[in-house]
């Protein structure tokens, strides 16, 4: 028995003597490999961090972005701020010569008990080539290229220099690249000015700029700045005094106002957009020396800022996008606020109906632009939603209901269409859903996360480019700095919606633009199709977000007003952002139509049946024009009545009754005919009553004179007397004869 336990275990060691030997060779010929590879200087003594970037006519953008960051030397940063990194970061920093093993051991414990690679234990030196020549990735190749490097930055550059490069690359959040720009950013000074506190709240950040963030997680901020108060303390950086008093100091910011633009500009989106592209961060993109070509339309763009700068937003965010339909490409992108529109995902209001709820019904056959919906207090699935100002319409057209924005018919057609039906549709379109969306209010917008406003225009575009859909972008190609192609936007186009569905939703938006809630617009004179939407404050009268969004058919123009702090704003979808887009149009005259598809018929409806039936019926060929009028349809969803109005004219039902010597006729009429009543005969000097214009049951009151007399009923259609009917009066009865007129409807005989 001992004898195979000592076989056993000579057996194990062995095989832990090869491991070691085996994993030595590994990493031993990685080094090797990795320490022959060049330290590129000119990434570390590089002035500034910046990006070219270019509008579509080769000209550099002017408009500044949140990048292109200012270089501070190391003797102009207070020495308490570089304290404040030293110690939180790398306490060892001016001892070591670029890596801590201690830390790298204690690290690879802790990665190996958790089976992963979270701990990375990287000093200020290895930081700063991970930030300057590698990826984000976490590979051991990775690791040991990084502390090979380290070695050769160590020889070439002292430690001022080093942590002076450090403190120029490191990421600060809100793309924030160098403490310069996260100095001005977050406290509207320069470097040089930092206090102790405002140093240590900087130096918490870099750890995880999103978990450490100032503006979205202050507790968090404020928790990891007291740390680092403390590790200075502890390295004797600052006395108890001196730490018990900055501790006590709250969370204080100074957003500067001017990198609000900044920070919503052209070129900062394009920059965010570039980083998706290439899969790297902005500072290598700049490092690497890529150039950004752009679709912007510098026209186009400062008209988008002047339609801005001509109303009063007040302290409001806002942001505006305008988009070339057929090059799914971003013209114009503007916008204001301390926190980064184009991500910001918010509730579109009524916008929503044209992409979730009416275009999915007009495709699935449901609906036409005049289905009658009835808007009345309905509850579906325990939902039960209002109408603004908790009005009832009765029963409206589907083209009413959409270009006033009426809440209640678009939630029925949801529940017509289905909500997992009517979400595909959407996404198709690049909505995105979180999965509490799953109820009637998404019919009003009631998302959890809500639409960027990127994503919302764009899926206009869909509409304008006749039910195709692509993802817009802002970059037109990428070139490296010898000039070589990288990258080129080449649309993928998807079709979402039939031609002709596209272009009865368009027609709908047009009438909103005319007479409907954007009606604003509707001195343009040019095609313009335009849907507004206002999100309200729960349990408020307030707003939190008013939106706009218009197309021609050559550009969509999206506008959004609100606060991303969600403080209440008095903008209204057809207030601001609707005055909005009327100003950038002005300015940008578009006289582009929409192509109206062979799939589309216009058809006379019968007028009475939407009033009496509330039905969508053809006219036929004998009913009179005022009496009809025409609507759009696809071919693929026609009416399928057509009315028997006008080819056969019904007596009016008439009733009489006697009571005390009154004589009380009752007759329904209807608005398309006229009724005459005369006593005894029909001449103008016996005319009793003259009817016309009446819709309904109507009694008429008449003295009797004498037991028997006689009362005669004309019903004139169009001119034409189509039936006589004759009551006489007894006791307390009356009894009608009808006399039919013999009428040729063979032909139209009506005038």
């Amino acid at each position: 028995m001992k004898k195979i336990v000592k076989i056993s275990f000579i057996t194990f060691v062995c095989i832990l003597v090869l491991l070691f030997i085996a994993l030595g060779l590994y990493f031993g010929g990685i080094w090797f490999k990795y320490s022959s590879i060049q330290l590129d200087t000119n990434k570390l003594t590089s002035p500034s961090l910046a990006i070219e970037v270019f509008d579509s006519n080769n000209r550099t953008i002017k408009d500044e972005n949140m990048f292109n960051s200012s270089f501070v030397k190391e003797s102009a940063i207070p020495q308490h701020v570089k304290d404040a990194f030293v110690s939180i970061e790398d306490k060892t920093f001016y001892q070591h010569n670029g890596v801590n093993y201690k830390r790298i051991a204690k690290a690879m414990v802790n990665n190996i008990k958790s089976m992963n690679l979270k701990e990375g234990a990287s000093t200020i030196s290895q930081q700063l080539i991970k930030n300057t020549h590698l990826t984000s990735e976490k590979t051991f190749n990775r690791k040991i290229k990084e502390v090979a490097l380290t070695k050769k930055l160590e020889k070439q550059f002292s430690k001022n220099e080093i942590l002076e490069q450090y403190l120029n690359v490191i990421y600060f959040g809100n793309n924030c690249y160098g403490i310069e720009k996260a100095s001005n950013f977050y406290f509207s000074k320069p470097a040089h000015d930092l206090t102790l506190t405002e140093g240590a709240t900087l130096a918490g950040i870099i750890k995880s700029p999103v978990k450490y963030s100032p503006l979205t997680n202050p507790e968090n901020s404020l928790n990891r700045r007291n740390l680092v108060l403390k590790e200075m303390h502890n390295d004797d950086k600052i006395t108890l005094q001196e730490y018990m008093a900055a501790k006590e100091e709250p969370l204080k910011l100074n957003l500067n106002t001017k990198t609000q633009n900044k920070l919503n500009s052209y070129s900062e989106t394009a920059i965010e957009e570039a980083m998706r592209i290439l899969g790297l961060p902005a500072k290598q993109i700049a490092l690497s020396g890529y150039q950004l070509h752009t679709y912007q339309n510098l026209e186009k763009q400062e008209q988008l800022e002047k339609a801005f700068d001509n109303v009063d937003i007040g302290e409001d965010d806002y942001a505006g996008i305008v988009i070339n339909n057929q090059k799914h490409a971003v013209e114009a992108y503007t916008g204001r606020s301390a926190y980064k529109i184009i991500n910001a995902r918010r509730q579109p209001g009524s916008c929503i109906k044209p992409i979730l709820v009416y275009s999915p019904a007009l495709n699935e056959d449901i609906i036409n632009p005049s289905t009658q919906l009835l808007d009345e207090k309905t509850t579906i699935s325990g939902y039960t939603p209002k109408n603004v100002g908790g009005k009832y319409n009765g029963y409206v057209s589907a083209r009413d209901a959409v270009s006033k924005s009426i809440n209640i018919p678009a939630v029925k057609v949801l529940s017509y269409v289905g909500i997992d039906k009517a979400k595909s549709y959407a996404q198709s379109m690049g909505i995105k859903f979180d999965e509490g969306d799953d109820n009637y209010a998404l019919a009003l917008g009631g998302m959890r996360y809500g639409v960027n406003i990127n994503q919302l225009a764009s899926a206009y575009t869909t509409l304008a480019n006749k039910g195709m859909y692509a993802e817009n972008k802002f970059i037109s190609y990428i070139t490296d700095k010898n000039d070589k192609l990288v990258y080129v936007h080449r649309p993928e186009e998807k079709r979402v919606l039939r031609e002709d569905c596209a272009y009865l939703m368009t027609d709908m938006l047009r009438t909103s633009a005319k007479t409907g809630t954007a009606r604003k617009l509707s001195d343009l004179n040019i095609e313009i199709a335009s849907k507004t939407g206002t999100v309200g404050k729960s349990g408020s009268k307030e707003n939190l977000d008013a939106w706009n969004m218009s197309y021609t058919n050559n550009q969509t123009c999206g506008i959004w007003v609100g606060n991303l702090d969600n403080c209440p704003t008095k903008a209204v979808g057809g207030g601001l952002p609707t005055t909005v887009v009327k100003n950038y149009f002005i300015n940008n005259k578009d006289d582009s139509t929409f192509e109206q598809p062979s799939s589309i018929v216009s058809m006379p409806i019968d007028i009475t049946e939407l009033e009496d039936n509330h039905k969508v019926v053809l006219a036929n060929s004998f009913t009179p024009a005022r009496y009809t009028k025409e609507e759009l349809f696809s071919r693929f969803n026609l009416p399928s009545e057509i009315s028997n109005k006008f080819t056969q004219i019904k007596d009016p039902e008439l009733k009489g009754k006697v009571i005390e010597n009154k004589a009380f006729l009752t007759l329904n009429t209807k608005d398309y005919y006229q009724y005459k009543i005369y006593k005894e005969s029909i001449n103008e000097s016996n005319l009793l009553e003259s009817i016309e214009g009446k819709n309904g049951k109507l009694t008429l009151e008449f003295d009797m004179l004498k037991p028997r007399e006689k009362f005669i009923l004309i019903t004139t259609f169009a001119g034409q007397i189509t039936s006589s009917q004759t009551l006489t009066t007894q006791v307390d009865l009356i009894k009608s004869t009808n006399n039919h007129l013999n009428t040729d409807l063979s032909q139209k005989w009506y005038v």
